[in-house]
């Protein structure tokens, strides 16, 4: 019975990825996750993210006098908290640097992303031999809230009417989130699974983005180099898919939502209390915006200390 429980949370989770924001994985408001830092108690780190978007792409693929390179880093500070050995609390706060340029309008702006919180409970933490090898298994499934702390400028939309509404360091909502992580390892082998649906609101103006679903997948193995140094190469893939964003409640934009699906190789290290790692995205399939919208690129690296 507890194994059919498991698989129906988990193909709930699944199934949220067809309801298909801002644009997939750039802007505000992106949740990849990948393999957490091993930590008993809790655990602080900061992490640096890298992406970029070119947009007022052409029906053909070609770009125009119109076209505008947009890029988005943030450095974010996050942690965990294990509350016993059933709850755990991650929290993310962002600052984000975003640039444009193009003929048209170009600039940049800085500042204080969305903070948010996504609590877990611990539904399964397995431990079995499988002949002379050691099998685990664990399950963390939750929900999160995302607070509107960055801020949103309403006329942005309004002064690039055909581009997406990206160009923020907040959606200026208060959203929500479903979240589930498995962990699967056989001795030294494992495969990590994140999923991240995100239930977004109407801000204050009216406009509301897309609810988004992200999961990605990462094989690792972990090399034990010395008694306390580990480096686990991991190599996997991202998915992301989110609606159309809506104003007024009834108007869909057009320049909004899409998929985007991603080659992950990355590299984690842990020695002692201390973690440190990264991961290089290469975007192999998307279709954003209706195609008026590419998405580069991007890496991610971070260091956190446990205690």
């Amino acid at each position: 019975m507890k194994k059919k429980w498991i698989f129906t949370i988990i193909l709930s989770f699944s199934f949220a990825s067809t309801f298909a924001c801002d644009i997939c994985g750039c802007g505000v408001g992106s949740y990849y996750l990948g393999i957490l830092p091993q930590f008993n108690k809790r655990f602080i780190g900061l992490r640096y993210q890298y992406k970029t978007l070119t947009t007022h792409i052409s029906p053909d693929g070609q770009t125009s006098y119109l076209t505008s390179d947009e890029k988005y880093q943030t450095a974010e500070l996050w942690g965990g908290f294990n509350f016993g050995s059933k709850f755990r609390l991650l929290y993310f706060i962002p600052y984000n640097f975003n640039e444009r340029q193009s003929i048209e309008l170009s600039g940049s702006k800085n500042g204080l992303g969305d903070v948010a919180f996504m609590g877990y409970y611990n539904l399964l933490d397995k431990k079995q031999t499988l002949g002379s090898s050691l099998l685990v298994q664990s399950l963390w499934v939750g929900a999160g809230i995302k607070l509107p702390t960055g801020k949103y400028e309403p006329l942005e939309k309004d002064l690039v009417d055909e581009s997406p509404n990206n160009f923020q360091l907040g959606t200026g909502s208060t959203d929500f989130t479903l979240n589930a992580a498995y962990d699967i390892r056989l001795m030294d082998f494992g495969v990590d699974v994140n999923l991240n649906y995100k239930i977004n609101t109407n801000n204050r103006y009216d406009y509301r983005y897309g609810n988004k679903f992200t999961t990605n997948a990462l094989a690792y193995y972990k090399f034990r180099v010395a008694k306390t140094l580990t480096i686990a190469p991991n190599a996997g893939v991202l998915y992301e898919t989110s609606a159309q964003d809506t104003e007024e409640k009834i108007y869909k934009i057009d320049v909004s939502g899409g998929y985007s699906l991603s080659l992950i190789g990355g590299l984690e290290a842990s020695f002692n209390r201390f973690s440190v790692g990264g991961n290089y995205q290469n975007v192999a399939s998307q279709n954003l915006a209706g195609g008026s919208v590419k998405a580069g690129d991007r890496f991610l690296i971070h260091a956190s200390v446990a205690f």
